[in-house]
């Protein structure tokens, strides 16, 4: 099993490319299930999570061809056989966002069995809300042996309804991917009400519309899907991954440095900029806004004085992120008082805050509220990584800490962040993957 090892302490300076989102791609590999039409997505990020979901649509029958030998890489789909509908546990339990592949089968095929997905170390994610949309259009649904089997009416079509998907925690994603798929081969007219905002679910709808989809509202509560009888080819890309931008921002804020960012979503982003600046992170767009495109910008980011506490409060977009709450916890570890996050999405989403604590952070959790005295400094510490954004806060604390950083189970940031190491080392941080018996022969310590 790999390691990190990091050095604290490096400045950094250059420039990054942010690569395509893997929270986009994974709902539009699944869509490509919709069509019999060739479709090709670009900028796709080279992630273990995309090589489960190439698996998992291969053994679906999808002809799944990746160009991987360019900056931007490409994938070429197609389905070949359509006879299988069954995602197996195998795969599925790799990871929750298999879940996306139901919609596309069930509305294409009549008929799907998906493994349902367990929990996760954020906590529980149910998918009753999934299962509650495609019942609202006609799908009978059942539980078998820990899989959801799910058929179309016998008319052979999903029929169009109104769809609620509000849930204890705000709407859901996947969810909305989900019921959305679906519904544009549904017969007649779908309503979803409370449809996540996400800029992924912009993106999925703007690839199913190029597909020949009839959808309005996407990026609103209320998303309307015209069903059509069939989907076409497309050839789409990638949004930028938000999620990794605010990660490489935190960065440059840790360092107390300055990074230029390609391909940037600063408009997806507006939630996690303004805490930024409210810690007293500079953030300057280096583009013209009147030619620029808005979710592909070019950025400065810098970081030259103290840093200010704030409070944050995790929101459904566009409020500020859950998946970056990891990495600007890391950085308040560093602000001159105490800083507040308060977790309304995920609220065990904290398992990062004891192996902070090791590197010598001062953080005292209450419920779903977590309180960061900010130090002067943190140590390098033998740490292990919970999942992917937790893994990603512990990069950043180890870039700022003093010595020497052992992060152990990195094969989370590999779900999410493509070659991390080489691209902060690309910068000037000071981080290489070992295996463990590298870390032991060098005499440095392993959990």
């Amino acid at each position: 099993m790999d390691v990190f090892v990091i050095e604290g302490g490096r400045k950094l300076s250059g420039s990054l490319r942010i690569k395509g989102s893997k929270n986009a791609a994974l709902p539009l590999l699944a869509a490509t299930l919709l069509t019999d039409e060739p479709v090709t997505l670009r900028d796709v990020p080279d992630l273990s999570d995309i090589r489960n979901m190439y698996r998992l649509l291969g053994e679906l029958g999808v002809e799944v061809v990746p160009e991987t030998d360019s900056e931007i890489p490409s994938v070429h789909l197609k389905v070949t056989d359509d006879s299988n509908h069954h995602a197996r546990y195998d795969i599925v339990k790799t990871m929750r966002a298999s879940i996306c592949v139901l919609g596309p089968i069930l509305a294409k095929r009549g008929h799907a069995r998906v493994s349902m997905p367990g929990g996760c170390a954020i906590g529980q994610r149910p998918v009753d809300l999934h299962l509650r949309g495609l019942e609202a259009l006609g799908a009978k649904i059942t539980l078998e042996g820990g899989d959801i089997v799910a058929k179309v009416p016998q008319s052979g079509r999903l029929i169009g309804a109104t769809v609620f998907l509000g849930g204890p925690f705000g709407s859901t994603v996947l969810g909305t991917a989900n019921v959305m798929s679906a519904a544009t081969l549904a017969q007649g007219t779908t309503i979803i009400e409370c449809a996540a905002c996400e800029p992924e679910i912009v993106d999925l709808a703007n690839m199913l519309i190029g597909m020949g989809a009839k959808i309005t509202g996407a990026g609103s509560p209320r998303i309307t899907i015209e069903g059509v009888e069939e989907l076409g080819g497309v050839d789409h890309t990638i949004i930028p991954d938000r999620i990794e931008a605010g990660t490489f921002m935190c960065a440059a804020a840790i360092t107390n440095s300055t990074l230029t960012l390609t391909n940037c979503p600063l408009d997806a982003m507006m939630s996690a900029t303004d805490r930024l600046e409210a810690i007293g992170v500079h953030i300057d767009p280096t583009d013209q806004a009147q030619t620029a495109d808005p979710l592909r910008r070019t950025c400065t980011v810098s970081a030259t004085g103290s840093l200010k506490p704030i409070q944050i409060t995790t929101q459904p977009h566009p409020g500020f992120p859950t998946d970056l709450q990891a990495q600007f916890m890391a950085l308040l570890c560093f602000a001159d008082g105490n800083s507040v996050i308060t977790e309304k999405i995920f609220p065990e989403r904290f398992l990062h805050v004891a192996e902070l604590t090791r590197m010598g952070s001062s953080i005292h959790r209450h419920g779903t509220t977590a309180v960061i005295s900010g130090v002067k400094t943190m140590t390098g510490a033998p740490v292990m990584a919970s999942d992917l954004r937790a893994s990603a806060g512990l990069v950043l604390a180890a870039m700022a800490a003093q010595g020497t950083t052992i992060i152990n189970r990195v094969y989370h940031i590999d779900r999410g962040y493509e070659r991390l190491e080489h691209r902060l080392a690309s910068v000037g941080a000071s981080i290489q993957r070992l295996s463990e018996e590298e870390v032991a022969e060098l005499g440095l310590m392993v959990e």
